[in-house]
C-alpha cells in the first residue's frame, strides 16, 4: 500500500510544529524519518496514523492510502499497525493473547474464526521466535522479546501500513542492532509498507530503504542511504548523519591557514570553513609540501572494524576524529600524546545560497 501526503502541516497553538510537507512512499518501502527532537518526525507519523488532525490548509491537505483518501477518517477505521517504543503490551495478558487481541475485538462478521486467530498468531509468533513463550507474560520477557511481541500484535491484523515509533529506543545497543537487522529481514519476507520514526543515524541508515532527514518542522531532504551520505544537500544533512571535522582558516593564494597549520586549496581568498569525515582523515608521521596539519593523539579505541583516533592541535577549535585500518594503526605504531599529522583525502565545503549546496573536493 502506498501512501501520499499532499500539503500536510500541523500547528500547536501558535507554534508551527509541521511545515507543509508532500511525500511519496512506494508500495512495499521501508521509510525512516530521521531528526533531533522537535523537528517534526513524530507530529507526521501520528498525521499518518490518524491520531492528530493535520492543519485545514488552503489547497486541503491530503493522506492517500493507496487511492483511499484517509485524511479525515478515524484512526481505528485506517487499517494501520503502530508499535510504539514501550511496547504498550497488556500485562494481564499472555504473549499469546497480546498478539490475538486485535483479531478478538473485530466487528463479529470481520472476525476469524477462533481456529483461523490461532493459526495466524502462531505463524506470526514462529516469524518473530517467540512460538515458545506464548504462555509467558510481558514481565517474564526480556525488553527486545516484548517488542518483537508488539510487533507480531501490529502485524496481526494485517495493516495496510505499519507505523513504528522509537520501537527500538528503548533497548540497549546491541539488542538493538539484532533487532534491526531481524526487522529487516522480516521486511524483506512480508513486503509491507511501513514507516518508522528514529533520532538514531545509524539505524536509520541500516534499516531504511530511503530516508527523509528533517528539522524544524520540514524536510530537509529524502534520498536512499547512500545517496544521503554521500551527496547530502545543506550542511545540515551532512553534520546531522555523522561525526564532523571542521577546519576553519583564511584562504590567500591558494593557501587555507590557521595558526601554524596550512593546506593547499584551490578557493577564492577569504575566511573558509571546510568538513571532513574521519575516514576522510589520513595519518602520518610526516607533513607534505601541500598539507601542514600537525596533530597530536589523545584517546584511542580500538574497537570494531576501523580504529578511532581522537586528535587535537593548537589550531583546532575543537577535536578531531580520525577512523584508520588496523594496520595503519599497527604500521604507526600509534598511542596517546604521538605527535602525526592529518592529510586530509576529501573535504567539503557548503553555499546555503546557492545550488548544488554541497562541493566536496578529492584530494590527490
Amino acid at each position: 500500500m502506498s501512501i501520499r501526503l499532499e500539503n500536510i502541516s500541523k500547528h500547536f497553538g501558535s507554534t508551527q510544529a509541521l511545515e507543509p510537507v508532500n511525500l511519496d512512499i512506494h508500495e512495499g518501502e521501508l521509510v525512516g524519518l530521521l531528526g533531533p527532537s522537535g523537528s517534526g518526525k513524530t507530529t507526521l507519523l501520528r498525521i499518518i496514523a490518524g491520531l492528530e488532525n493535520a492543519d485545514r490548509t488552503t489547497p486541503p491537505g491530503r493522506i492517500l492510502f493507496g487511492e483511499r483518501d484517509v485524511t479525515r477518517v478515524h484512526v481505528r477505521d485506517r487499517r494501520i499497525g503502530f508499535v510504539f517504543q514501550h511496547y504498550a503490551l497488556f500485562r494481564h495478558m499472555s504473549v499469546y493473547d497480546n498478539v490475538a487481541f486485535g483479531l478478538t475485538v473485530m466487528p463479529r462478521k470481520e472476525r476469524p474464526s477462533s481456529g483461523e486467530i490461532r493459526a495466524r498468531v502462531f505463524r506470526l509468533l514462529e516469524m518473530v521466535q517467540l512460538e515458545h513463550l506464548a504462555k509467558r507474560y510481558p514481565a517474564q520477557l526480556s525488553g527486545g522479546q516484548q517488542q518483537r511481541v508488539s510487533l507480531a500484535r501490529a502485524l496481526a491484523v494485517k495493516p495496510d501500513v505499519l507505523l513504528l515509533d522509537e520501537p527500538f529506543g528503548a533497548l540497549d545497543a546491541k539488542v538493538r542492532q539484532d533487532l534491526r537487522r531481524w526487522l529487516r529481514r522480516l521486511h524483506s519476507e512480508l513486503n509491507f509498507t511501513s514507516v518508522f520514526v528514529t533520532h538514531d543515524q545509524e539505524e536509520a541508515l541500516e534499516l531504511s530503504d530511503r530516508v527523509v532527514v528533517m528539522s524544524n518542522g520540514r524536510i530537509e531532504q529524502i534520498d536512499t542511504p547512500d545517496t544521503l551520505y554521500r551527496a547530502p544537500r545543506n550542511r545540515f544533512v551532512f553534520e546531522f548523519l555523522g561525526d564532523v571535522n571542521h577546519l576553519e582558516g583564511s584562504v590567500h593564494n591558494g593557501v587555507l591557514t590557521c595558526g601554524n597549520a596550512y593546506l593547499n586549496v584551490d578557493l577564492p581568498n577569504g575566511a573558509e570553513e571546510l568538513l571532513l569525515r574521519p575516514h576522510e582523515v589520513r595519518l602520518a608521521e610526516q607533513p607534505s609540501d601541500t598539507c601542514h596539519l600537525p596533530v597530536v593523539v589523545t584517546a584511542i579505541s580500538p574497537v570494531g572494524a576501523e580504529v578511532r583516533v581522537e586528535l587535537e592541535a593548537d589550531w583546532l577549535a575543537k577535536p578531531w576524529l580520525a577512523t584508520v585500518r588496523h594496520a595503519d594503526f599497527e604500521r604507526l605504531e600509534m598511542k596517546r600524546g604521538q605527535h602525526l599529522y592529518a592529510h586530509p583525502r576529501q573535504w567539503h565545503r557548503f553555499n546555503e545560497h546557492a545550488l548544488p549546496a554541497a562541493q566536496a573536493t578529492r584530494v590527490a
